[in-house]
């Protein structure tokens, strides 16, 4: 297996929209199988410890179990940020990539709110990863803190609905 970049890259010309899955958990760009295993294993953490514990557990919890369902899992990715000529790469850190494709941001809060959706946005523009999944263990059922999101997005759907905004 190759060596992960040592650096997630930005590029010209990339997709500026992002989309919000809503529905059944289907295939994205063939990466719906990737992502239906992370939230899988989410799924198989939460039960396991509930809600209520600090985002830092989760984390470890989801990358232990993410690797012993084979997944390749890189926590606390630095994403530089660049900025015409300048790169400055104490910018951002992804929770988890899992499979180089499919980035997850993790919560412990009461309620995903816009912001938590934003970053997921700005955190799947600057990386060019196709998929991402903002998960908030900090609910009885887990199914109800996940969002899946793409970077595409179909013309005339709104980029976020549905989240309530930040107080």
């Amino acid at each position: 297996m190759a060596s992960p970049p040592s650096r997630l890259s930005v590029s010209e010309g990339w997709a500026k929209s992002i989309h919000r899955e809503r529905g059944r958990l289907g295939s994205v760009g063939g990466f719906g199988s990737t992502s239906e295993a992370v939230i899988g294993a989410a799924i198989e953490v939460h039960r396991e410890l509930g809600p209520g514990l600090l985002e830092s557990a989760y984390e470890s919890c989801l990358a232990y179990e993410l690797h012993l369902r084979g997944l390749s899992v890189e926590r606390q990715k630095v994403l530089p940020i660049e900025y015409k000529s300048l790169l400055v790469e104490q910018g951002y850190r992804i929770d988890l990539l899992v499979e180089k494709v499919v980035l997850v941001e993790l919560k412990s809060v009461e309620q995903l709110t816009r912001i938590h959706e934003s970053q997921l946005i700005s955190y799947l523009r600057l990386s060019r990863c196709p998929i991402g999944l903002l998960i908030n263990f900090n609910v009885p059922i887990l199914r109800l803190g996940i969002r899946r999101l793409t970077r595409e997005r179909p013309a005339g759907s709104p980029a976020l609905p549905n989240l309530p905004r930040s107080l």
